[in-house]
């Protein structure tokens, strides 16, 4: 890291205190900002395998200064690997303790230019939100300073030959570069650090070209004053100095606050956690200590707006929680005394003590990070095809100004040097650099939101060009569990349905099997028809119930039977209506049969509108399922599915997936994870859908957090949308330098407008990007509006009692 005395320009954030960095190498702090790369049982020494830390990088503008950081990171002994992305300036390093510590490697990086701070640390938001005041303090004096510079270079630029004096010139000029003097010692600050930086190690970066143009304006302009009569005194150029500086410092405050407020969610979901919390001593009073320094078995007291540090269990009080993060649904849900709460939710209501079961990385919350780190690290190939332009591209930018200036010198020095200075900062690159992550990132963060995590960038790329997509049944399109599909009383037998069901209800609430509970379940709110009781239930396993009931009209009492036909003792009735549960009774020693309950699937409510959406989409739909062949019909004649195919192993579904992309399809598959492995692997892309999905076993390039199916279809818009704005960025770029560079070497394009150009497109393509921001919902109207009036089940090939 540079010494502050020799660059008087350096930003607080590029200076550490060594024993703050030397702090990190206490093996207790290491959990704080990462984790080790092998699981270790409790109480193992923390050195004993590589250890994965993320850390934020202050000082870092463009992919040359990642590649950079990158280079460092790599030479340092004991460093595996070392991943940085530009667009959200973090890093992921994975070294080992037995060779390094992390002071030696943020050292490194501390002699590269830049500074690493941990990722999850408080002190890192801190010190971001002073730079952040920082660079808008440098935007309101560059602001300021222009206004009065534009003021004193406004009569040169007005009077007519002989309307000025040269005394009266001469002092504008003097006045210009006194006003001038607080844009290029403070406005500047960052970029001429960055410029001295660069040439200490010998590189390129994308500051270095802007630098060297406002150095040569404010030199030659300098020189003009001092010497009006040498070879630079025809003009001075303090106004195209700080309009192009203003012009140049709005575009990166507007981008920073831009990525802070789209791809920076991602950052948001990442500290979630609280940095510290109440925890019981021995003698039962409470003092606030650090998250990282809890252990399991730790007793904590959880205020009301405060997030659960940890996986546990509420030992006193009760409250509502939000766990949006973990489900996608924004409603909170019930959290009484002896309930579970899940590290990351937030404490809505009351104080509760909770009792820590599991920290870190053993919670989901720790998986969802993990993942969402991964992902914000990866760099999609469009991202990583613009680093490897940018440096050569910068080079090729430094021969253009000079071979300009060359060419324009013999026939006015100053006029040359103006024009490689607008070479120099029209062509920067900033633009095509921030074309890809920037979208991809800003996507990524939007679906997390939504509750979908992205695992691989990649995965957005493939995403949009998908095709296909092929469902799993069970746990994807439907629900857990049976429901109720029909009541078909027997003819003649003086039950009306709601009678026979509340009737059949009273057998099925002294069962645990799924097709009991379905029934008890649909019969919540009937009545047993009065006069009769029930008693003495049996459950007979595979066959069914069998109770004794006594009523008004029976001097007797009764047996009556649930179950499958053969246990109801009445004939079965075949046909592909589903699953079927009978209700009967003995009379005179004969069985008559009451009822018949058609059982079947929860079909999801919002699948009929998904598979319409994506076929708007120009997207295929397909259904392959291990169940029986007539129940995944019945499923995809309900969902609206024309291709469908059942009895598949897992073998059969991958065959399947390999015929379509043999024929040139792009398939996405959206299966439960926990069955579906071999098959999300083999796909282009993929969804592991439900909450059950065990997150660090997942293969899948997206996980879907909630219960909604609709995400599905919203995440391949997204994609589609994040691809097309990634190609308008690149395009933008592309045709911005094509247009802009002969403009600059002819002369044509002054300093001022060519900071303009360069301020603009950047921005323009961080809010292209921030637009991916906003997900609407083009099903939420279709599925609770079409799908209400459809069956509300789907029969399903179950054994019943």
């Amino acid at each position: 890291m540079s010494n502050p005395d020799a660059d008087p320009w350096a930003s607080p954030l590029s200076t550490a205190a060594p024993d703050e960095v030397a702090l990190l190498d206490d093996p207790q702090e290491w959990s704080a900002f990462g984790k080790p790369c092998t699981s270790t049982p409790a109480g193992a020494d923390a050195q004993a395998s590589p250890w994965e830390s993320h850390v934020v990088l202050d000082g870092m503008h463009c992919a040359a200064c990642a590649l950079t950081i990158e280079e460092a990171l790599r030479r340092v002994p004991g460093v595996a690997e070392a991943d940085v992305s530009a667009a959200t300036r973090r890093a992921r390093v994975v070294w080992d303790p037995r060779r390094v510590r992390p002071s030696q490697w943020m050292g490194a990086v501390q002699k590269a230019g830049y500074r690493a701070l941990p990722a999850l640390d408080a002190l890192a938001r801190e010190q971001r939100q002073r730079e952040n005041r920082k660079a808008l303090w440098r935007w309101l004096v560059a602001g300021f300073c222009m206004m009065q510079v534009m003021m004193y270079a406004w009569p040169a630029y007005q009077a007519m030959p002989g309307d000025l004096t040269m005394e009266m010139e001469q002092l504008l000029r003097w006045a210009s570069w006194v006003i001038s003097l607080p844009v290029v010692l403070f406005a500047c600050g960052p970029f001429f650090s960055s410029a001295l930086r660069d040439i200490r190690q010998r590189r390129v970066s994308m500051d270095l070209p802007v630098a060297l143009g406002m150095l040569i304006t404010f030199v030659v302009s300098m020189a003009g004053t001092f010497d009006p009569t040498g070879p630079f005194g025809r003009e001075v150029y303090y106004d195209s100095l700080t309009m192009f500086v203003f012009f140049l410092l709005t575009g990166r405050w507007l981008e920073l606050r831009l990525r802070d407020r789209t791809a920076g969610a991602l950052e948001a979901v990442m500290n979630r956690l609280p940095d510290s919390v109440e925890r019981r001593a021995e003698d039962g009073s409470f003092t606030r200590v650090a998250t990282r320094r809890l252990q399991a078995g730790d007793v904590v007291r959880v205020l009301p707006g405060e997030a659960f540090p940890a996986d546990g269990r509420i030992l006193s009080g009760g409250t509502q929680a939000d766990e949006a993060l973990l489900t996608g649904e924004s409603t909170p849900v019930d959290r009484p005394e002896g309930s579970r709460v899940t590290a990351g939710s937030y404490n809505l209501r009351a104080p509760v003590t909770v009792d820590v079961l599991a920290l870190g990385s053993e919670t989901r919350f720790g998986q969802i990070v993990a993942l969402m780190e991964s992902a914000s690290l990866q760099k999609p190939r469009l991202a990583q095809l613009a680093d490897r332009v940018a440096r050569p591209f910068l080079v090729a930018v430094l021969l253009a100004a000079v071979l300009a200036a060359v060419w324009w010198w013999p026939s006015d020095p100053s006029h040359a040097l103006m024009v490689a200075v607008a070479v120099l900062i029209v062509t920067c690159p900033c633009a095509l650099s921030l074309a890809t992550p920037v979208a991809m990132l800003t996507a990524a963060g939007t679906l997390a939101r939504r509750g979908v995590l992205v695992r691989n960038l990649q995965g957005l790329e493939a995403l949009a060009a998908v095709d296909t997509v092929v469902f799993d049944k069970t746990g994807t399109l439907t629900r857990d569990g049976l429901a109720l599909h029909a009541v078909h009383v027997a003819p003649g037998a003086g039950w009306g349905e709601g009678e026979a069901l509340a009737l059949a209800s009273a057998l099925a609430a002294h069962s645990l099997h799924p097709a009991s509970r379905a029934l008890a379940s649909a019969a919540q709110s009937a009545a047993v028809p009065a006069g009769w009781t029930v008693h003495a239930v049996q459950e007979l396993p595979g066959a069914g119930l069998v109770a004794r009931a006594s009523s008004p009209s029976h001097a007797q009492e009764t047996i009556l039977r649930l179950g499958s036909a053969a246990h109801a003792r009445v004939p079965a009735v075949g046909g592909d209506a589903g699953p079927q549960v009978v209700l009967s009774m003995e009379c005179e020693g004969a069985a008559v049969e009451i009822a018949r309950f058609v059982l079947s699937e929860q079909l999801r409510p919002e699948v009929a509108a998904v598979v319409r959406g994506l076929r708007a989409e120009g997207v295929a739909v397909e259904l392959l399922s291990g169940d029986r062949a007539e129940s995944v019909q019945r499923v995809a004649a309900q969902a609206g599915i024309g291709q469908a195919r059942g009895d598949c192993t897992p073998q059969d579904k991958l065959a399947h997936l390999q015929t379509l992309q043999a024929q040139g399809h792009h398939v996405a598959m959206v299966g439960d994870g926990l069955n579906d492995g071999p098959v999300l692997a083999g796909a282009h892309v993929s969804f592991a859908f439900g909450r059950a999905v065990p997150l660090a076993q997942s293969r899948s390039d997206f996980v879907v957090m909630g219960e909604n199916l609709a995400l599905v279809a919203q995440a391949l818009w997204l994609a589609r949308r994040t691809l097309r704005i990634v190609r308008q960025n690149l395009w933008w770029a592309a045709a911005y330098n094509a247009l802009c560079v002969p403009l600059a070497i002819a002369g044509y394009m002054p300093a001022w407008l060519a900071g303009l150009g360069m301020a603009l497109s950047s921005l323009l393509v961080v809010v292209n990007a921030a637009r991916l921001a906003r997900l609407p919902d083009p099903l939420s109207h279709e599925s609770s509006g079409d799908c209400a009036g459809a069956p509300r089940a789907v029969s399903t090939p179950l054994e019943v009692v």
